[in-house]
């Protein structure tokens, strides 16, 4: 598959899990990469979307899937974007990570993103914090309502 199709398919929503990784590392800048093939975490309190107060939706970075709503998002305080629920959990896939010799639950896109971990640490009503690197995340912004 060329950067092209890729581009192409990620436009239309379709086929996303048959583009390659080394077609991904050309689309995507190094960082991003690294975060959302390699499973690699950004430095805490660095990431763009930390801080974001704006009404919309989180996308996945590459295959550009709708997954979080910032209605959702919460201020943890552990310096990466955290949200109490999923917003298109048809999206979003669950998988027992035991990386780092602890046994976690990683947060991927239904395309196979890494996106981060979910903890069983957050606010009510669901408990769960999901903990996202703001690399695996694009924002964007919910339409303004005209009268």
């Amino acid at each position: 598959m060329t950067v092209a199709e890729a581009r192409a398919n990620i436009e239309a929503g379709s086929n996303l899990s048959a583009i390659p990784n080394a077609v991904w590392e050309q689309i995507l800048p190094d960082d991003q990469y690294a975060v959302l093939w390699e499973k690699k975490t950004e430095r805490a309190f660095t990431g763009k979307w930390l801080k974001n107060e704006a009404e919309g939706t989180y996308v996945t970075a590459g295959c550009r899937l709708p997954v979080f709503s910032s209605e959702h998002k919460f201020e943890s305080g552990t310096g990466w974007p955290s949200f109490w629920e999923v917003a298109h959990p048809e999206n979003v896939v669950l998988k027992t990570d035991y990386s780092w010799g602890m046994k976690r639950t990683e947060v991927l896109s239904a395309c196979g993103e890494h996106l981060g971990h979910v903890f069983k640490d957050g606010p009510a009503p669901t408990g769960l914090r999901y903990c996202l690197n703001s690399l695996a995340l694009d924002f964007v912004p919910a339409v303004a309502k005209t009268e």
